[in-house]
């Protein structure tokens, strides 16, 4: 019952910053947006380290961050490896790229990529200064890429927040932190911690960058190959 509880709440929080993220880049601009090649890159990679693990036994031992191994690669390379079986490793999968996406598409692919990469790198060293100095022993930890994208996701709750006028929409932003925070209290779910530290980082670049942050979408100059074209070439 507990781990049912603790992936409905894993998977509620999400499914708010989805919207969170839809409600802020207007879920009618989708088909008229370029391809996110950088959030692709992402997938790319994101696929290649499932395959890699499907062919190779030794590959979860070797990459993922296990305390009781030792590597300064670890922190990295789980983020690529999944230990949630089939259906697990295909939410992980499929919510990085929608999430990798809309991130490309808001704040653009080098932006993306650094949120990213903070998403990988920051949570364990603000745990250490502020909190916890302990690495986590719960081997839902050791592998996965849930934490990256739900901090990459929470920076576009913060951009929702700060940037609409709607009320409705305000609320929908400001709940992923605060359930955040009731599931890391609740369940100890790291999950919820990392999304409020992705809201605080979004809400900060937002605030520093916003002037030069701009939407891709522009109706005078639309990109030669864009989300809505290249899905009705596939259709055919």
């Amino acid at each position: 019952m507990g781990n049912l509880l603790f992936n409905v709440t894993t998977a509620a929080l999400m499914v708010l910053m989805f919207k969170a993220g839809l409600a802020l880049l207007g879920p009618d601009s989708i088909p008229r947006r370029r391809i996110p090649w950088a959030a692709a890159a992402v997938l790319v990679v994101a696929l290649a380290g499932v395959l890699v693990q499907l062919t190779w036994s030794g590959a979860m031992d070797t990459f993922d961050a296990d305390p009781d191994r030792s590597g300064w690669w670890r922190v990295v390379t789980s983020v690529f490896m999944q230990n949630g079986g089939f259906l697990g490793g295909a939410w992980n999968i499929a919510t990085r790229a929608v999430i990798a996406a809309f991130a490309d598409w808001f704040w653009g692919g080098p932006v993306m990529l650094g949120l990213f990469v903070a998403g990988i790198l920051l949570p364990q060293h603000i745990d250490a200064l502020f909190m916890d100095t302990s690495r986590s022993t719960d081997p839902r930890n050791f592998a996965g890429s849930s934490g990256a994208t739900y901090f990459l996701a929470a920076t576009l709750a913060a951009a929702l927040l700060l940037r609409t006028k709607d009320n409705r929409d305000r609320l929908l932003a400001v709940v992923a932190p605060v359930l955040g925070l009731v599931m890391w209290f609740a369940q100890e779910n790291g999950h919820g911690l990392v999304v409020v530290y992705g809201f605080v980082l979004g809400a900060l670049v937002w605030a520093v960058g916003h002037r030069v942050i701009r939407s891709d979408v522009d109706p005078q100059r639309p990109p030669r190959v864009t989300v809505g074209s290249l899905t009705g070439t596939i259709r055919r």
